[in-house]
C-alpha cells in the first residue's frame, strides 16, 4: 500500500516537474531578452529538476540521501548561477528590451563595465 502511494507521488512529481521544464523551455524560446529568459530558465527549470529528483527519491527509496543532496544543491546553485549570468550580461551592456525602469543605471561604473569587456575580449583571443 505504501509503495503504491510512493509510486503515485513519484508519477505526479514527474508530471509536474516535466511541465515546469516545458514551461521553462517555452519561456527560453519565446521571451525577448536575456534577463527574462534567465528568469524562465533559472526559476522554472530549477523547480522542474528538483521535482524530478523528488520523483527519483520516491521511486528508489534507498537512494534518498543522494537525492536530497542533489535537490538542495540545485535549489542553492540555480538562482545563484542565474544571478551571476544576469549580472555579467548587465555589466557588459546587453540591452533590456522594453525596460520601464533601470534601478542599476547609476550604480555600475563605466570602468567596471570596461573591465568586464576587456576580460571577455582577452578570453576570446
Amino acid at each position: 500500500m505504501l509503495e503504491t502511494i510512493a509510486y503515485a507521488a513519484a508519477i505526479l512529481a514527474v508530471v509536474v516537474g516535466t511541465l515546469f521544464s516545458i514551461v521553462g523551455i517555452i519561456g527560453l524560446v519565446r521571451l525577448p531578452d536575456v534577463y527574462t529568459r534567465l528568469h524562465a530558465a533559472g526559476k522554472v527549470s530549477t523547480f522542474g529538476v528538483a521535482l524530478l529528483a523528488v520523483a527519483a527519491v520516491l521511486a528508489v527509496p534507498y537512494a534518498w540521501s543522494r537525492g536530497l543532496l542533489l535537490i538542495v544543491l540545485v535549489l542553492l546553485a540555480g538562482p545563484v548561477v542565474s544571478h551571476v549570468i544576469g549580472s555579467v550580461a548587465y555589466r557588459t551592456g546587453v540591452p533590456m528590451r522594453g525596460a520601464v525602469r533601470d534601478d542599476l543605471a547609476g550604480r555600475i561604473s563605466p570602468a567596471s563595465r570596461d573591465a568586464v569587456r576587456a576580460m571577455h575580449e582577452q578570453e576570446q583571443v
